[in-house]
């Protein structure tokens, strides 16, 4: 009896300095990367990276603690229209060949208020990494009634310049904006 009282005490005097960290993996036919840039001034065009990977890992309920990672498939990208792919499929714009993988690392997130965050990370893209901040809204967590499992919710929305990254040099901003719109929607699941 009196060795499983230390045992029992070893285990709580351990788990109260170890913290568990939890990790969520997004849910693909829940989750959405796309990215919208102005054409010719007057339009916007909006396309998708259909095939990328997230994942979250926070130790607190609130994801105060949150990092975040995700990599996206270059060749993988979907504007609905085949020779426009093709075209941002090549060396003018995303060069997958070259570069197959884009991915995001989060540094910090820091609260802004009740459930919104500003997400800073690195981006990685063309073979270029900068340093970029994103909005992040924590939409909340629920249970999966199909699934039974914890589900997450989470936006991310912000602003890149594609010159940081060498994309689509050749094309100036009055024919394709140098700002381009990132939203990601994204459910995860525990």
């Amino acid at each position: 009896m009196k060795n499983l009282l230390i045992l029992v005490f070893a285990v709580l005097s351990l788990s109260a300095f170890t913290t568990l960290n939890s990790v969520w993996k997004n849910d693909d036919a829940h989750s959405q990367l796309s990215f919208t840039v102005s054409h010719l001034g007057i339009a916007d065009v909006t396309g998708t990276f259909n095939d990328f990977d997230a994942t979250v890992t926070s130790s607190k309920p609130d994801f105060s603690d949150a990092s975040f990672e995700m990599t996206a498939k270059t060749a993988s990208i979907n504007t609905r229209v085949e020779d426009r792919d093709k075209h941002l499929k090549s060396a003018d714009f995303f060069n997958v060949e070259k570069y197959p993988t884009l991915t995001f690392k989060s540094t910090s997130v820091k609260k802004a208020d009740k459930n919104n965050y500003k997400l800073k990370g690195n981006l990685t893209l063309n073979g270029v990494t900068k340093p970029v901040t994103m909005d992040l809204v924590y939409r909340g967590t629920v249970e999966n009634p199909m699934s039974k499992k914890q589900t997450a919710g989470f936006q991310v929305t912000g602003t890149i310049k594609r010159s940081d990254f060498n994309l689509g040099n050749g094309f100036p901003a009055p024919m394709i904006s140098d700002e381009v719109r990132i939203k990601a929607d994204g459910e995860f699941v525990q």
